[in-house]
């Protein structure tokens, strides 16, 4: 909805010129005044609505570098706009689509609030992230191993979890601080993942113990 404002408001602007060039002189001679008050109205009203959408660009950026990484091929990672948030029922806080090929595409839609999180993590000092941001830093892992086509949804948390760490650290997170976002999530939330999301075989020395550097156990 922004971005249409932000539009709207930059053809009204060029309208605007258009129509005083047109009639700069009016009949008797004399040159007309730039409408200079409309243009700094309209001016205004197109930089407030295009700076969110602006700001959210250099975010996904930000993200599709970091998940790109961890993937290990380029992906795309999109946060979803205010205007689709308000019409959004749906309870996921991110998916990955299946593409025409039957495979898992390479590209994620993370959801409103997650995003706004992730945000707020980047900003931070990531010394000691809150419940929400140790939760975003997770939802970008889990997508991100259903990006690498990963379907079943307790073989990508297990993947994540495992990577959390490291995701943590492509988003500027110290060692130390990225570690804390793995532990947290191990202990505070995958035992209270749905079954789905869940395996006996996701810790220490099981079978979906990947013995990667820092996992969170």
């Amino acid at each position: 909805m922004l971005d249409w404002l932000a539009w709207g408001s930059a053809l009204g602007a060029l309208a605007v010129v258009v129509r005083w060039w047109l009639r700069r002189v009016d009949q008797l001679g004399r040159r007309r005044a730039f409408p200079w008050i409309s243009m700094v109205l309209l001016g205004a009203m197109t930089v407030g609505a295009s700076a969110p959408g602006m700001l959210r660009s250099r975010e996904e950026r930000r993200l599709d570098r970091a998940a790109s990484a961890l993937v290990g091929i380029p992906v795309s990672v999109h946060c979803q706009a205010l205007g689709s948030a308000a019409l959004d029922d749906g309870t996921e806080l991110g998916f990955v689509r299946y593409g025409a090929d039957g495979r898992l595409e390479h590209q994620t839609l993370i959801k409103r609030d997650q995003c706004q999180a992730l945000a707020a993590y980047m900003r931070s000092a990531k010394r000691d992230p809150t419940p929400a941001e140790v939760g975003a830093v997770h939802v970008l892992a889990h997508e991100s191993m259903h990006m690498r086509n990963i379907a079943d949804e307790a073989l990508a948390e297990c993947a994540a979890v495992q990577r959390d760490a490291e995701l943590a650290r492509l988003l500027g997170a110290p060692p130390a601080a990225a570690r804390l976002v793995a532990v947290r999530y191990w202990r505070s939330s995958y035992p209270f993942m749905p079954a789905a999301y869940r395996s006996v075989g996701c810790r220490r020395g099981g079978r979906l113990d990947e013995h990667r550097p820092d996992p969170p156990w």
